[in-house]
């Protein structure tokens, strides 16, 4: 097994304008959502040994709802609100041992940025969706999973 990052984007929120941008919430869209990534991600068997959080209210909420699936608390970490890098990345993911695996809630552009820094994939992470990305020694990585809202909700259903 190798480090792995999991990058959970945060759930439908409340449209630009509605409040200040650090405090915009979840809609319910954006609830269920993050339920069934937590969810879909435990029924897949994933042990996560560390959680991190942006800040801002939509990502903490995401946060909350999907780790409760999982058996983690997400722990705020400031940079993922906002220019969130591939050196940032490998700094949480080393925060775990050399076998763990680390999920992150933030935002877009960040996010893809991220996994295309660490592997070269150009990827849509859409709200409520998951990227993974196994990380080897040298600062770089492989892109093991992109799985959108729906199919997230399809596992998370799923008897």
């Amino acid at each position: 097994m190798a480090r792995q990052l999991w990058l959970l984007r945060h759930g439908d929120a409340e449209p630009h304008g509605a409040r200040p941008d650090d405090e915009r919430r979840l809609t319910p869209r954006g609830e269920a959502q993050a339920s069934a990534a937590g969810a879909a991600l435990a029924a897949l068997g994933l042990e996560v040994a560390l959680a991190f959080t942006s800040p801002k209210v939509r990502a903490r909420d995401t946060a909350a709802l999907a780790c409760r699936a999982l058996g983690v608390e997400a722990v705020e970490h400031p940079p993922l609100a906002g220019g969130f890098d591939r050196a940032e990345a490998f700094t949480l993911a080393e925060a775990g041992g050399a076998d763990d695996r680390v999920l992150l809630v933030g935002h877009e552009p960040d996010f893809s940025q991220v996994v295309h820094d660490l592997t070269g994939a150009r990827v849509d992470l859409k709200k409520g969706g998951v990227a993974a990305v196994r990380l080897d020694g040298t600062h770089s990585g492989e892109l093991l999973v992109l799985l959108r809202p729906r199919e997230l909700e399809a596992i998370a259903a799923a008897p």
